[in-house]
């Protein structure tokens, strides 16, 4: 029922370019953040830990720290969309579609 073949994981409207970003930035948090709550840390604790891979980043393409960040940000909310957007739909094929709190 969920992850069928061919489902968008998110990724399909991005550049390799943007892919890679978004890839290398997520790979130096699973190293650096591990298993943090997101929800329960710190965004500036967060950024802090993100920084360095940012900075080289930021170095390689003759950019700013400051669009490193704002191009990652917007890219994560676009491949988090996308994901949200294929759960539901699979949550409605699977005709889940109405949650309540028992």
């Amino acid at each position: 029922m969920f992850n069928k073949p061919n489902r968008s994981d998110g990724y399909e409207a991005l550049s390799k370019e943007d892919k890679d970003l978004l890839d290398r930035i997520d790979a130096y948090a699973e190293q650096v953040l591990g298993d943090i709550d997101p929800q329960k840390t710190r965004i500036s604790f967060q950024l802090d830990k993100l920084k360095p891979v940012m900075l080289e980043i930021a170095e390689e393409r003759g950019a700013a720290l400051e669009d490193i960040f704002i191009r990652y940000m917007d890219l994560a909310s676009v491949v988090s969309a996308k994901q949200n957007a294929a759960l539901k739909e699979d949550l409605h094929d699977a005709g889940i579609t109405d949650f309540k709190e028992y």
